[in-house]
């Protein structure tokens, strides 16, 4: 997403100060090697809602994923009334996602289009919180999200946890309901199928994540993203914000996302002295017909 020519973020004349050399304000901190184009592909798969003999249908996609990253000029002021201003750093991002298997017209048929920020936010003292990041994203199907979390650097290559497609009882994750379209020897009209299921395995049904465990390198130092709408870790705030379609209303949603958790892996690879590898895993939960649906989507990207 293209900055203006010249923007630069200012204090204004009746601002409490200049930003002052303390914790208040943060640099980019953690975020700073994200500025840039990544490339890569990946793996999405999204339960939708269905009308007719069934209330769903699987789709899974071999992606081709872009994410092009631009540093705000400038400290980003936050004026408060409890605790004083804080001035924050951060990029603006364009997310682009097409289907590697399927086009239209000789170009690959898009999936997925988000603008957004990431910012880097200093620690603060009211509300008592440490330093975190946030990414903020607005998704034309009808949502926008605020994540927020944690960054750590550690040496050696990510630890990546399994994750599951199942879908669940609203409220009970424990409460498990799975369908035939989660297992590719199962016959069924209510899932992706020809052409547009070339590379996918059963194994990516099982774990999402098995497409980045899979994709092997010698990574020497691994930086950690992890944002959720509902973080915890002592922090308040996030969210998702879902236009009427998708709320619904007496008859219940039509696809309301209601919770996001995500995770990026900013890697070193040996012999590089910066990261140039980063890899990404969110879940989005879609509610609707009184299950959670979760909709995961998973890339390695390099840096160009």
């Amino acid at each position: 997403m293209e900055l203006a020519t010249g923007f630069v973020f200012e204090p204004l004349g009746n601002d409490e100060g200049a930003p002052p050399p303390t914790n208040a304000t943060a640099g980019l901190g953690p975020l700073a090697d994200l500025a840039g184009s990544w490339t890569g592909q990946g793996f999405n798969a999204i339960w939708r809602p269905h009308r007719g003999n069934s209330d769903h249908f699987l789709e899974l996609n071999v992606t081709d994923d872009q994410i092009d990253l631009t540093v705000i000029n400038g400290l980003i002021p936050n004026r408060g009334l409890v605790q004083g201003q804080i001035f924050m750093s951060g990029l603006t991002y364009l997310q682009q996602i097409s289907d590697a298997n399927v086009t239209v017209d000789g170009t690959p048929a898009g999936l997925h289009l988000e603008p957004g920020v990431w910012i880097n936010i200093p620690a603060l003292t009211d509300p008592k919180e440490p330093a975190a990041v946030a990414r903020m994203a607005s998704i034309p199907h009808g949502t926008t999200i605020l994540v927020q979390g944690t960054a750590e650097t550690a040496a050696g290559g990510p630890s990546i946890p399994d994750v599951s497609l199942v879908p669940f009882t609203i409220g009970n994750r424990n409460q498990t309901v799975d369908f035939p379209e989660r297992h590719l020897k199962q016959t069924t009209p209510f899932r992706t199928s020809g052409v547009g299921l070339t590379g996918i395995t059963q194994a990516m049904l099982n774990n999402p994540n098995s497409v980045l465990t899979g994709n092997k390198a010698n990574v020497t130092t691994t930086t950690r993203l992890h944002v959720s709408t509902t973080p915890g870790d002592g922090f308040v705030g996030g969210g998702t914000s879902n236009m009427a379609f998708l709320v619904g209303a007496k008859d219940g949603p039509n696809a309301d996302a209601t919770h996001v958790v995500a995770t990026f892996w900013l890697q070193t690879l040996a012999g590089d002295t910066a990261p140039k590898r980063l890899q990404y895993s969110q879940t989005v939960l879609l509610n609707f017909n009184g299950l959670s649906w979760p909709h995961i989507t998973v890339a390695t990207l390099t840096k160009a």
